[in-house]
């Protein structure tokens, strides 16, 4: 059995809280031709590197009915700046253009396959995964970027075409697990991703 969801599986359901103070399930996203979910974070330099392209993204999508929702997976033990108190001044800071949800128990990203920090899933108008992996291939230099993964997998999709590339590497920070310690995943460890 695969750990991470695989292409074509059904997006698994959730039940969380977000920044907002309400709590969203797949089905408050019912209407949305394509749902981009991802697993983020507060403090990742993969994420903070990338927010402002992934925000381009959810500006250019959005109207054309995709609905983008982050889920924040980790551990506030490990790193107290993934606390959801963060995730709300984050929120309310940056004013990101997506729904912020936080997984306290990590059950969405045990149920997802959550390996990094961002790792983006796809899912289509029946909710059936048709990519995952990475949003670009340079998420912590956005001066670097030479794909944009993320944006050629929903063009496919949108335009009617099977997606080209479903599956690409996630590039980022591990997903920081509950019980595991700062000395198990120090900081200069974001550093050692796949790619």
């Amino acid at each position: 059995m695969a750990y991470t969801l695989q292409i074509g599986e059904n997006a698994p359901e959730f039940k969380l809280l977000a920044t907002d103070g309400k709590h969203y399930t797949l089905n408050d996203f019912a209407d949305a031709k394509a749902l981009v979910v991802w697993f983020t974070c507060n403090h990742c330099p993969f994420v903070k590197g990338s927010d402002e392209v992934t925000r381009t993204t959810a500006l250019k999508y959005g109207p054309q009915g995709v609905a983008f929702v982050a889920i924040n997976a980790n551990s506030a033990t490990t790193n107290p700046d993934d606390s959801y108190e963060k995730m709300i001044e984050r929120i309310d800071e940056h004013k990101f253009p997506w729904t912020y949800l936080h997984d306290a128990q990590q059950e969405a990203a045990l149920a997802y396959g959550a390996l990094r920090t961002p790792h983006f899933y796809v899912f289509d108008a029946e909710r059936k995964l048709i990519y995952t992996g990475r949003a670009v291939d340079s998420p912590k230099d956005a001066e670097k970027i030479t794909s944009h993964d993320l944006e050629n997998a929903l063009d496919d999709y949108l335009a009617g075409r099977e997606v080209a590339v479903p599956l690409t590497n996630p590039v980022g920070c591990n997903v920081k697990w509950e019980g595991k310690d700062k000395r198990w995943m120090p900081e200069e460890a974001c550093d050692l991703v796949l790619n």
